[in-house]
């Protein structure tokens, strides 16, 4: 069995009033896909934030890949809006955070993460001229770019289409599976998480704490999992239990 790659204990946090975030432990191990349910006000961005290193916990323990994080070492963070850098072409947003000496090997390295995503044809391309899917492909790409163990995503697909939405899930999946990355989306929506999840943490607020772990028993991932006979049911029976959660 693989050591954790994250481990968090007792964790807690304030902002210098009531806790936002109460007694959270739990392990994620490489490779892992782990998604984080909860309502508004339980504390889901606040816990990622965390976890990346850009906040200190109030209480408790978090260490990642043995050490406590620290902004932008092991972790990357894909935001709910894609936070590009508007005046660097589409293959320089990617560029920028790659290691290579040159910068033929930067832009060649940055060029095959595009192609992977479907984003080749646009790598001089500006941001602007991107569609929400596109650019937020884009923030996936710059964040594999960064070879680190551990994605984390901040309900990146809320503000897109259905079909957009779906299609982004995908690649995520394909990516991180190729890669053997680990990942944790934060999100409001039962069906992405029963989608996404090896695990589901569902949380509740006032605090911010675990109410259980749910482990979906759904063969395959993504769309092979949304096909499976039991998908549906399990969905209803979660989105009942979030209502709950959300009720306090």
């Amino acid at each position: 069995m693989n050591a954790p790659l994250l481990r968090l204990r007792e964790l807690g946090h304030d902002f210098g009033g009531p806790p936002v975030l109460h007694g959270l432990s739990f392990d994620l191990r490489p490779g892992e896909r782990l998604a984080i349910l909860g309502p508004s006000g339980c504390g889901k961005t606040t816990l990622l934030r965390l976890v990346a290193g850009l906040l200190k916990p109030a209480a408790g323990e978090i260490t990642l890949a043995g050490a406590a994080p620290r902004p932008g070492k092991g972790a990357a963070v894909i935001f709910q809006t894609p936070r590009l850098l508007p005046w660097r072409r589409v293959s320089e947003n990617v560029e920028l955070v790659l290691s290579e000496p040159s910068r033929a090997e930067r832009r060649a390295t940055a060029q095959s993460l595009l192609d992977q995503l479907g984003l080749g044809a646009r790598a001089r391309d500006w941001p602007s001229e991107l569609s929400g899917g596109q650019a937020q492909r884009l923030a996936l790409a710059r964040a594999l770019a960064m070879q680190v163990p551990l994605l984390l995503l901040d309900e990146p697909f809320a503000n897109l289409d259905p079909l957009a939405r779906e299609q982004m899930q995908e690649v995520l999946l394909q990516q991180t599976r190729r890669e053997g990355r680990a990942f944790i989306v934060v999100t409001h929506s039962v069906d992405e998480a029963l989608a996404l999840g090896d695990r589901i943490l569902l949380m509740e607020p006032q605090p911010g704490r675990i109410r259980r772990e749910i482990r979906p028993k759904l063969p395959g991932i993504g769309l092979e999992r949304r096909r499976a006979g039991g998908f549906y049911p399990m969905l209803a029976k979660l989105t009942e239990e979030l209502r709950q959660s959300a009720a306090g």
